[in-house]
């Protein structure tokens, strides 16, 4: 099994930058991709980011191309998130994901269901 801690939550105004970061422990031998997802109370969890583990290749939803950036130490088994220019619609609970399964060349996933394990949370609140 996998386990994933999140860190890096926290309060900020708009305009500002947070970075979370995510550690996986256990059977990291099996990570092919990871991701970020986030979701409000009462919506559905939306895709933020996906990075892939041997390539390095990224790919992120339109609404934070050019202010989000997904990277990973693979020697430290930890994928990060660097948030600029953030906006009180980035509100949300973040969580890390963790995919198990092997990926298609040039396909990126999207989707909760392509990721096999979870971290916990961590709640970033952009407020005045």
């Amino acid at each position: 099994q996998v386990q994933l801690v999140e860190s890096g939550g926290g309060l900020v105004h708009p305009g500002g930058s947070l970075r979370l970061s995510c550690a996986a422990s256990g059977r990291t031998f099996s990570i092919y991709a990871m991701a970020w997802f986030r979701q409000v109370p009462g919506k559905e969890r939306e895709f933020v980011a996906t990075i892939n583990w041997s390539s390095g290749i990224t790919y992120y939803t339109d609404s934070v191309k050019g202010r989000f950036t997904i990277s990973r130490d693979n020697a430290k088994n930890t994928v990060y998130l660097q948030m600029n220019s953030l906006k009180p619609e980035d509100t949300a609970l973040y969580y890390c994901s963790l995919r198990q399964r092997t990926v298609r060349w040039g396909r990126f996933y999207t989707d909760g269901n392509e990721y096999d394990a979870w971290g916990q949370g961590t709640q970033i609140t952009v407020s005045p």
